[in-house]
């Protein structure tokens, strides 16, 4: 069945709320900042058990294995501290990669998507891709920043959103984005790096570089739209309709109508999992930590989607527990 007719067909099921399982098990949670009420009993289903997982490494990062391939969304786990959560803010904060904490998660992968360039997206990039060899997709910014660590150009592929890219057992659709702007309509860190740079230093010297979106659609198994900022470029989410959207907190109220023309946008997904909500300067252990402005955004945001979009399940996700869709 052609990928928009299974996608149909799926969202038109019975069943009004998606399975999601944690281990095998429905997650559930006792918290409003945790997750929706229990989903009713889903219809049968004849996707692949087990064969995809979603693990969340906190800020928009994801790991996703898809059977011997794993596929790495804006992987920052080094989470240095810059001073953006406990004052002052330190723009001259050194890139400090922690190999302690990358290689014991990342045996290996195939593939790693780049939504944008700001540290908390693509510092630990340059060093995933030397050790696993894995190919790199992100703007042409991503492409020069790469080249200036030293990351062969034949690991860099540069996109820039519409291309629909083959791997055989899924498909990675690009799409372009926006990103969030702060209280005062400006973007941290923006510009472009149209040649390849000096080797950054600190975090001032990664920038947007512009911003994507990926849609990731599995073979026998569900859509996921993976966002890295809170803003969207609604005319460019048409047709996608994904099973399941991950969605970045806004941190401020410039963007006007975010919800309501993101969720419209992708069709109401069956699932939506908010990301980018952690305080991704603390280690990487459960319970996530979150700042009480952010705990505030946080329940705002699930009141807000149930709101828009009654028929979709919420998920707060906890770190590198294995969810599937």
């Amino acid at each position: 069945m052609p990928n928009l007719d299974r996608r149909r067909f799926l969202r038109d099921a019975a069943a009004t709320t998606a399975l999601v399982s944690a281990g095998g098990l429905a997650a559930t949670s006792a918290t409003p900042a945790q997750a929706a009420p229990p989903a009713a009993a889903p219809a049968p289903t004849t996707r692949r058990s087990g064969a995809v997982s979603f693990r969340w490494w906190g800020t928009a990062g994801w790991r996703v294995d898809i059977g011997n391939r794993t596929v790495l969304v804006d992987p920052y786990l080094s989470r240095i501290d810059t001073g953006l959560f406990t004052g002052p803010f330190n723009q001259a904060a050194k890139l400090t990669v922690r190999a302690d904490v990358i290689d014991p998660r990342v045996d290996r992968a195939t593939t790693v998507l780049v939504t944008h360039t700001h540290w908390d997206h693509f510092m630990d990039v340059p060093y995933i891709a030397g050790r696993t060899g894995a190919r790199v997709f992100g703007t042409l910014t991503a492409y020069h920043l790469g080249l200036a660590y030293g990351v062969p150009s034949g690991q860099l592929s540069a996109v820039k959103g519409g291309e629909v890219l083959d791997f055989g057992d899924h498909t990675i659709e690009v799409v372009g984005s926006l990103h969030s702007r702060n209280a005062s309509y400006s973007v941290a860190f923006p510009g472009v790096r149209v040649s390849p740079p000096p080797l950054p230093a600190t975090i001032a010297d990664l920038p947007e570089g512009d911003t994507l979106g990926y849609l990731l659609r599995v073979d026998g198994g569900p859509s996921v739209y993976f966002t890295g900022a809170s803003d969207v470029a609604e005319r460019n989410l048409t047709g996608l309709a994904p099973d399941v959207a991950m969605v970045a907190m806004q941190s401020a109220t410039t963007t006007g109508d975010y919800l309501p023309r993101l969720l419209a946008g992708l069709g109401y997904p069956k699932v939506v999992v908010p990301v980018h909500y952690d305080n991704f300067e603390t280690p990487l252990q459960n319970p996530p930590v979150v700042a009480p402005a952010d705990r505030t955004r946080l329940n705002e945001m699930i009141a807000a989607i149930r709101r828009i979009s009654p028929r979709s399940r919420v998920l707060v996700p906890e770190y590198e527990t294995a969810y599937r869709f």
